[in-house]
């Protein structure tokens, strides 16, 4: 079988089965351990995969740009917004993540919604400025203009302080074995102290992210308590979160 048949054989089965086990794909490609272990290597190298001990996972598609990542998914990010703010009870302390998503749930609440939220996205703070009864409390640290969101020691502490009755935690990867991941190191800090000072902890992600993982893991998907997302998300790969006892909601 030629290079690209095998390539193409391991994604496919990325895609049914959410990983790859190096053992069984000698089998199904009908190859040496050897062969096996320099694709899933060099498909990692280009990204198309996350390599782990004794096989691989699938990596994540989304771009760090936080501008690409306004202009993707944007069906999805409004049923995910219209199902989370759905959740919220007027004068509830909400923390919010900064986030293309999370954002969408932010420009979604109604004029006449009241509560507290506190933010590290530079995006809700604008946002939220017009807000007539919404008191808003922004996260101080250093800006982390990829992102634009605050970040850093400053901004964990800021957090550390607080006790919310829900946090809305952005993600761009999800995966029952690994658990819940960035694209980017800076931000995973602030995500995981902001799931610590929760009751409440409300995962807002597309469809297309469960089951993918990226570089940095900031949290074990035992510290949810619910997961939002699209409709296009399967059943198949929703029930293992359900399983983990996480209330699962598409939009």
């Amino acid at each position: 079988m030629l290079k690209k048949q095998r390539h193409q054989n391991i994604l496919a089965t990325l895609k049914l089965e959410g990983k790859v086990v190096a053992r069984e794909l000698t089998q199904l490609l009908q190859t040496s351990e050897d062969t096996v272990r320099r694709d899933l290597n060099e498909m990692a190298t280009l990204g198309l995969l996350h390599r782990v001990h004794g096989g691989a996972l699938p990596q994540t598609s989304t771009a760090i740009s936080y501008g690409f990542r306004e202009r993707e998914s944007n069906a999805a990010k409004a049923s995910i917004a219209a199902a989370c703010v759905k959740m919220l009870r007027p004068g509830q302390v909400i923390m919010m993540d900064g986030g293309t998503t999370t954002h969408r749930v932010a420009q979604d609440l109604t004029p006449d919604f009241r509560g507290t939220i506190l933010t590290n996205s530079v995006a809700i703070l604008e946002t939220l400025s017009s807000h007539p009864t919404v008191d808003v409390i922004g996260v101080g640290g250093r800006l982390f203009k990829e992102a634009r969101c605050m970040v850093g020691a400053q901004a964990v502490g800021e957090l550390s302080a607080v006790r919310a009755d829900i946090c809305i935690i952005g993600l761009n990867g999800i995966h029952p074995d690994v658990g819940l991941c960035a694209l980017d190191y800076e931000s995973v800090p602030v995500k995981a102290a902001m799931i610590r000072g929760a009751r409440q902890v409300v995962a807002v992600t597309a469809s297309q992210k469960i089951g993918t993982v990226a570089p940095f893991v900031f949290g074990e998907i035992s510290s949810l308590t619910h997961l939002v997302t699209d409709s296009d998300a399967p059943e198949q790969a929703l029930r293992p979160y359900r399983d983990a006892g996480i209330i699962v909601l598409t939009g």
